[in-house]
C-alpha cells in the first residue's frame, strides 16, 4: 500500500510510530538496521591505481620500452652512454604522468567542497520531545518538524500541515511553490502527492509535521542519484583523439623501428648499433612533449574559463564543450532568475504594463485597494540583513509584496490579524486586516476561484455588477496573460464589520489581476544570439509548464516561429525511440514537464543521432542527464550536490552565458592543439632523417637520442605550451561546431608538417652538420668517435639549427593559412617567454660544461648561427608562398 494513499493515523501504524515520535532505543536500532540518511558516494578507483594508469598509456608503454632496450643494451655494451638515455627516458614518463594526474586530483579536490546541499540538523521528536538531531541520524518512523526555510532531510508523509508550501525545483524541475495537505492522496506517484516533501526539497512557507518513511539512497533524491552513478562514464571527443593520434603515432614509431632494425641486420651493422638504431627511431618518432602539452594547454584552459567563472572538473570536458553541437538546457534557474517578477496588469478594464505604474499615479490613486491586497495577502517573513529589512518566503509573494509597498505607499496603520492560508483545493488565500477605514478582507487566488465569491468588479468608471460580459472580458484577460507564459492571480477585497473572519469571502469586489513570471537572466538572450551564430542548437528541457517554457523560449530567442514543437512527458513517455529521433528533427523543439528518466533519453536520442551534446542544469533531476551527455553543466550556487558530481563543467556565477565563454575558448583549444602538433611534429622529421642517413649512407650519426630529447622536452616544450595559450580566433563563434568524424591529426596537417615544414627543417639541420664536417676537412667514408671534438661540434650545429628553425615555426603555425604579417607577433606574450626559455637552453646546452657532458655537446661558431638563421629566413618565405597559395585557392 502507497504511504500517501494512507492516514495520517494509518501511515504512522504501517510504520510502527505514534505522533510522539520513537523513543531513543528503538531509534538506535532503526539507525543499525537501515544506515545513516546519507547518499552513498559511486565507488571509485583507488588513489594509487589512478596514479599507476598515468604510466600505463600507450605513449607511456612505447617509451618503457625503448628505456628497457637502453638499459639492455649497457648491460651487454657498457661505457656507450645507454643507461644515461634510459634514465632520461624514465625521467621522461615519470614527469608526464605525475603532472597529469595531479592537474586531475585538484580539479576533483576543488568540488568536494561544493557537497553541502542535504540539511545538517534538522528538529525532530522523540518520545514526545523536541530534540536537535543531525540529518543523518534520521530514521523511518521518526517525527520531523518543518518551517519556512528548512530543508527537507528526508522523504516524509506529512501527518500535521499549517499553510505549508514546499519548492519542489531540485526534484521535479517545477519553479512554482506547492501547497501540502495531510489528506490520503490518490495519485500514482509520490512525486505528485500533495502529502508527501520529499528529501533535497525546502519549505517555503507555513509548518508541518511529518513521519520518516524513506532515507538515504531509498529515497526519491537518493533514487536519482543512483541513476546518475549507475549511466556510466563519457569518453570526449578530445579523448578519443588523442587515443587515435598515440596508436597512430606510437605504431608508425614502432613499425619503424622494427622494421630499420632488421635493415641494418642486413645490411650487416652491429647488433647493439641497430638496437641504438631503433631506439631513436621510436624516440624521434614519438612526439614524448606532445600528453604533457596537451594536459598544460587544457589546464590552462581550465584556469582562463575560472576566470570567467566556470570550474572544469575534467580536463578533457574543455575541448568537448568547445565541439558541442546541441546544449539541453534547464529553464529554471539556468535561463531565468529563479525568481518572480510581475509584468503585467489587468485594472481598470484594461491592461497596464508594469513599466508604466510609475507615470499612472492618478490610476493607481484609485485602485490603491488591489496594492494594498498585494501587500499584505501574503505568508513572508521580514528580517534584518545588512541593516535593512528583507522579505523571506515565495519568490511570487516577495514579487507581490514589493510592488504593492511600492505603490499603495505607507502602510503602517494597517495590520493583519487573521488569515487563511492558501489551499491547493480552494486556490486561494484570505487575510483580515484593520485599517484606518475599518476592517477590511483582502483575498487573492486564481480567477476562476476568486471570481465565485465576487459580486462587484472594480472599473475606471467605479464599481460595476460582475455580470457574464465582465466575467468574459476577465478571463480573456487571463487567457492573454497565461498565453505569454505569466502566472495570473486575481485579487479581490471587502468591507466587513467587527465581527468579520477571513470566511467571509463573498459579495466581494474584484480589484483586478496581476500577471507574474520569472524573469529570464539579462545575459542570456545575447548568448543565445552567439550560440545560434555558432552554428550550436539550444533545446529547452524543463519540468515546468508548457505555456511558461514556450513564452520563456520567445523571450530569451529561443524560439522564433509560430508553431514550435512542444512534446511534455506524457508525450515522451508514449514515444518510441525511433520516434523521439525522428521529433528532434523538428526545427524548434521544447520539452516540458519532463522526468529525470525522461531528460536522459532526450539526451540518448541526440547522442544517436550523431550529435555532441552538453546539458546545462541545477537540479538533482537534471543529473542523470548531466552524466549521460558529453559534457554536463551544473550549476555552482543553487546547483544540487548529485548535481555538480555528474557535471564536467561548474557555472561559479549560474549564469547561461557564461557557457559561451566556455565554448569560445573549448573551441580554441581544439585549435590550439592542431597548431603545437603541427609544431612539435615538425621537428619528428629533423630528428628521424638523421638516423635514416646514419643507417642508409653510413655516415656519422648527425643527432644522438638525448639530444632529440632536448629537442622534444627541453626546447620545444614552452613554445608549444605558448600556443596551446593563443587566444581565440575572433571568428571562431562564426563558425559552425567542427563535424563529428574530423580528425585532430588530419590528413592536412600530416602533410604540412611531415612533407613541408619538416623537410624543411631536416635539410637545413643537415645541411648545418656537413658544413661543420666540411670545414673541419671531414670526407665521406671517415669514422668519428663520439667523444671527437669535431663530432660533437657537428652534432651541436645539427641540434642548434632545428632549435632556430622551431623559433620561427612557432610563429608560422599561429595560423594554418593566416600570414605571418596578418597574424603579428604580439598578442601572446607566452610565445616570446617560450622563445627566450628555448634559447636560453640551447645556450645552456652548447656553452656550459654540465650541458657539454650531459648532452655529448660543444661549443659552435657565429658563422654556424648565421647559417642556420638564413635556413629559417628561408623556411619563412616558403611557408608564406604555401598560405598564400592556399587563400587563393580556398578563397578563404
Amino acid at each position: 500500500m502507497r504511504i500517501h494513499s494512507l492516514s495520517a493515523e494509518q501511515a504512522l501504524a504501517s510504520l510502527n510510530s505514534s505522533a510522539a515520535g520513537l523513543d531513543a532505543s528503538e531509534a538506535a536500532r532503526r539507525l543499525a538496521e537501515y544506515g545513516a540518511n546519507h547518499l552513498e558516494e559511486v565507488e571509485r578507483q583507488h588513489l594509487l591505481l589512478r596514479f599507476a594508469q598515468e604510466f600505463t598509456h600507450f605513449f607511456a608503454i612505447i617509451l618503457w620500452i625503448g628505456a628497457v632496450l637502453a638499459f639492455v643494451a649497457e648491460h651487454f655494451d657498457p661505457g656507450q652512454g645507454m643507461a644515461r638515455l634510459g634514465v632520461a627516458i624514465v625521467g621522461v614518463v615519470i614527469i608526464n604522468g605525475i603532472f597529469s594526474f595531479w592537474q586531475e586530483y585538484k580539479a576533483e579536490r576543488a568540488v568536494e567542497a561544493l557537497r553541502q546541499l542535504l540539511p545538517q540538523k534538522v528538529k525532530a521528536l522523540r518520545a514526545g520531545e523536541i530534540v536537535g538531531l543531525l540529518a543523518s541520524e534520521l530514521v523511518p518512523g521518526d517525527i520531523v518538524l518543518l518551517e519556512e526555510g528548512d530543508f527537507v532531510p528526508a522523504d516524509c508523509r506529512l501527518t500535521e500541515v499549517f499553510g505549508l508550501r514546499v519548492n519542489l525545483s531540485t526534484v521535479t524541475g517545477e519553479s512554482l511553490a506547492k501547497a501540502r495537505t495531510a489528506e490520503p492522496s490518490s495519485e500514482e506517484s509520490p512525486l505528485q502527492a500533495r502529502n508527501v516533501v520529499l528529501a533535497g526539497t525546502s519549505v517555503v512557507s507555513g509548518q508541518g509535521r511529518g513521519v520518516v518513511y524513506a532515507t538515504g539512497m531509498r529515497t526519491e533524491f537518493g533514487r536519482i542519484a543512483h541513476l546518475t552513478q549507475t549511466a556510466g562514464e563519457t569518453v570526449s571527443p578530445l579523448q578519443r583523439e588523442i587515443a587515435r593520434l598515440s596508436r597512430i603515432v606510437a605504431g608508425l614509431a614502432t613499425g619503424m623501428g622494427v622494421l630499420l632494425f632488421f635493415a641494418g641486420q642486413a645490411m650487416g651493422l652491429p647488433a647493439w648499433e641497430n638496437l641504438l638504431f631503433a631506439i631513436g627511431i621510436i624516440v624521434a618518432n614519438v612526439p614524448e612533449g606532445l600528453l604533457p602539452t596537451v594536459t598544460l594547454s587544457l589546464a590552462m584552459a581550465t584556469q582562463r574559463m575560472a576566470r570567467r567563472n566556470a570550474l572544469v572538473r575534467h580536463l578533457p570536458a574543455v575541448e568537448a564543450l568547445g565541439s558541442t553541437t546541441v546544449i539541453c538546457s534547464d529553464k529554471t534557474g539556468t535561463l531565468t532568475q529563479n525568481r518572480m517578477s510581475v509584468q503585467r496588469l489587468w485594472i481598470g478594464g484594461a491592461f497596464m504594463p508594469r513599466s508604466d505604474l510609475p507615470t499612472r499615479a492618478h490610476v493607481l490613486q484609485e485602485h490603491r485597494q488591489l496594492f494594498i491586497n498585494a501587500a499584505l495577502c501574503h505568508n513572508l517573513k521580514a528580517v534584518e540583513e545588512a541593516g535593512r529589512q528583507a522579505l523571506h518566503g515565495d519568490p511570487m509573494e516577495i514579487a507581490l509584496a514589493e510592488i504593492g509597498r511600492e505603490i499603495a505607499g505607507d502602510l503602517a496603520a494597517f495590520s493583519r490579524i487573521d488569515e487563511i492560508p492558501f489551499d491547493t483545493d480552494r486556490k486561494r488565500m484570505s487575510v483580515l486586516a484593520e485599517t484606518p477605514h475599518g476592517r477590511m478582507l483582502y483575498c487573492k487566488g486564481a480567477l476562476e476561484s476568486v471570481l465565485t465569491s465576487c459580486r462587484f468588479i472594480h472599473l475606471d468608471a467605479g464599481l460595476a455588477p460582475l455580470d457574464p460580459a465582465a466575467r468574459t472580458r476577465l478571463l480573456a484577460a487571463q487567457d492573454e496573460m497565461a498565453g505569454a507564459g505569466l502566472r495570473v492571480l486575481a485579487f479581490a477585497h471587502r468591507a466587513v464589520d467587527e465581527a468579520g473572519s477571513p470566511g467571509d469571502e463573498q459579495d466581494m469586489i474584484l480589484a483586478g489581476l496581476i500577471g507574474l513570471e520569472d524573469p529570464p537572466r539579462a545575459e542570456v538572450p545575447d548568448a543565445i544570439a552567439r550560440c545560434h551564430a555558432a552554428g550550436i542548437r539550444i533545446i529547452m528541457v524543463t519540468g515546468d509548464h508548457p505555456r511558461t517554457g514556450v513564452a520563456i523560449a520567445r523571450q530569451i530567442g529561443l524560439i522564433r516561429s509560430e508553431q514550435p514543437l512542444v512534446v511534455d512527458g506524457e508525450q515522451l513517455r508514449l514515444m518510441s525511440p525511433t520516434q523521439l529521433q525522428l521529433a528532434l528533427d523538428a526545427p524548434e523543439i521544447l520539452f516540458a514537464r519532463v522526468a529525470a528518466e525522461q531528460k536522459m533519453r532526450i539526451v540518448e536520442a541526440l547522442k544517436k543521432k550523431g550529435e555532441i551534446v552538453a546539458v546545462t542544469g541545477d537540479g538533482v533531476n537534471d543529473a542523470p542527464a548531466l552524466k549521460t551527455a558529453d559534457i554536463g553543466i551544473a550549476m555552482g550556487i543553487s546547483g544540487t550536490d548529485v548535481a555538480k558530481e555528474a557535471a564536467d563543467l561548474i557555472l561559479l556565477d549560474d549564469n547561461f552565458a557564461s557557457i559561451v565563454a566556455a565554448i569560445e575558448e573549448g573551441r580554441a583549444v581544439f585549435e590550439n592543439i592542431r597548431k603545437f602538433l603541427t609544431y612539435i611534429l615538425s621537428s619528428n622529421i629533423p630528428e628521424l632523417v638523421p638516423y635514416l642517413a646514419f643507417v642508409l649512407f653510413r655516415i656519422p650519426l648527425p643527432l644522438t637520442i638525448i639530444q632529440i630529447l632536448a629537442v622534444d622536452l627541453g626546447t620545444d616544450m614552452l613554445p608549444a605550451l605558448a600556443l596551446g595559450a593563443e587566444k581565440p580566433d575572433p571568428a571562431v563563434m562564426q563558425r559552425p561546431p567542427r563535424a563529428p568524424n574530423e580528425r585532430l591529426l588530419s590528413w592536412g596537417l600530416i602533410a604540412r608538417a611531415y612533407l613541408f615544414l619538416g623537410v624543411l627543417e631536416a635539410a637545413a639541420a643537415m645541411l648545418a652538420f656537413f658544413f661543420v664536417l666540411d670545414a673541419a676537412g671531414w670526407h665521406y667514408g671517415q669514422l668519428l668517435d663520439r667523444f671527437d671534438p669535431v663530432y660533437l661540434q657537428a652534432t651541436s650545429a645539427c641540434l642548434a639549427t632545428i632549435v632556430v628553425m622551431q623559433v620561427i615555426n612557432v610563429f608560422l603555425c599561429r595560423h594554418p593559412r593566416r600570414s605571418l604579417l596578418a597574424c603579428g607577433f604580439g598578442g601572446n606574450g607566452y610565445l616570446w617567454l617560450g622563445i627566450v626559455a628555448e634559447l636560453a637552453v640551447i645556450v645552456l646546452i652548447l656553452y656550459t660544461p654540465s650541458g657539454n657532458w650531459l648532452f655529448g655537446t660543444a661549443a659552435i661558431g657565429g658563422t654556424t648561427w648565421l647559417l642556420a638563421i638564413a635556413c629559417a629566413a628561408l623556411m619563412c618565405v616558403l611557408e608564406e608562398l604555401r598560405k598564400l597559395l592556399i587563400r587563393r585557392t580556398t578563397g578563404v
